[in-house]
């Protein structure tokens, strides 16, 4: 630092503003320091850095590691807005999380001095763990549940999606409304099956049992096998997510039945490949980029002392030909 501040013609205060409070400089001379910086080959010690400034400017993201599009682009979309605001993220996944396994992982977090944790809480244990081992450090949960013992919540309004995508259909016709859940210990298909069943009862159409499936492509297969059994086929069926519409409409093909000539089909998430779907499927859309902006600003916000509260981003429909 030393060098950079005599080959600049400044202090070493001043360096160390650029580098820790760049906007308490003037421009010009802010200019000069990142010249000589440049010049020399500088590399800021972030360790260092924590030191002096007790910040480490470190995140923890804990999520389950599953392979489900949803929380795959949750923890991509925080970890993106955290490098573009000068985070650096450890990432770990818990696949099958247990107590004993989140306890861990919140105290490798502190361990390595994480200045606060983002939980990617797609089903009720993972936020259950995380809020009892959140105490004393700035915690963000990604899910759709509410800010209750000392945790921030971001999500994006689930129910919301599930009226959005009901509402398509019975605006299209459709009277008989299937609908193929994911697991309902976890709170998005909670959410989206109580807005399927919302805009039924509402629209006085018949509320049929659901079928509860894994958010797989392989569920949606096996539900069409179930549908296709019943004296007569729905309508429509609106799927969990995207995965289970691909299965869904798969099996259909498969059976001779048109989509969506004979039955319309709509999913959720607009995942990657959804509108090379065959039809294109029509779908809701979660903004997933802006979802990991909102929680890094929460995130923010409670390492600052903000009291805990929910943040909720709304979905959009996706129209495609998958609904006649």
């Amino acid at each position: 630092m030393m060098v950079v501040a005599r080959l600049a013609g400044v202090s070493h205060q001043t360096v160390s503003r650029v580098l820790n409070t760049p906007d308490r400089v003037r421009p010009e001379t802010r200019e000069r320091v990142e010249a000589a910086m440049r010049e020399v080959g500088y590399v800021r010690n972030l360790a260092a850095r924590s030191l002096i400034t007790q910040q480490t400017a470190l995140l923890g993201v804990l999520w389950t590691g599953a392979g489900y599009s949803g929380p795959s682009s949750t923890v991509a979309g925080i970890e993106v807005a955290a490098r573009a605001a000068g985070f650096s993220t450890l990432v770990a996944a818990v696949q099958y999380p247990d107590e004993a396994e989140v306890a861990a992982v919140f105290r490798g977090f502190r361990d390595r001095g994480v200045e606060g944790i983002a939980v990617v809480a797609p089903h009720v244990g993972m936020a259950d763990f995380a809020r009892e081992h959140s105490t004393g450090i700035p915690t963000v949960l990604v899910a759709d549940t509410d800010a209750v013992e000392g945790c921030h919540v971001v999500t994006v309004d689930q129910h919301l999606g599930g009226r959005l995508a009901t509402q398509h259909l019975v605006d299209r016709g459709c009277r008989r409304i299937a609908h193929i859940s994911g697991p309902l210990d976890w709170f998005d298909a909670r959410a989206r099956f109580a807005g399927w069943r919302d805009v039924l009862t509402e629209s006085a159409l018949p509320v049929p049992e659901i079928i509860v499936g894994d958010w797989s492509a392989r569920s949606g297969y096996a539900a069409a096998a179930r549908l296709l059994a019943e004296p007569e086929l729905p309508d429509a069926v609106f799927c969990g997510n995207d995965a289970t519409a691909l299965g869904l409409m798969a099996s259909l093909r498969d059976a001779g039945v048109d989509v969506p000539g004979r039955i319309s089909v709509i999913g959720f998430d607009d995942s990657d490949g959804s509108a090379y779907f065959a039809p294109p499927l029509t779908t809701v859309a979660q903004p997933f980029t802006e979802l990991g902006g909102a929680c890094l600003d929460t995130l923010v916000a409670a390492i600052g002392g903000e009291e805990p509260g929910r943040r909720q981003l709304p979905p959009r429909l996706v129209v495609r030909r998958s609904v006649r």
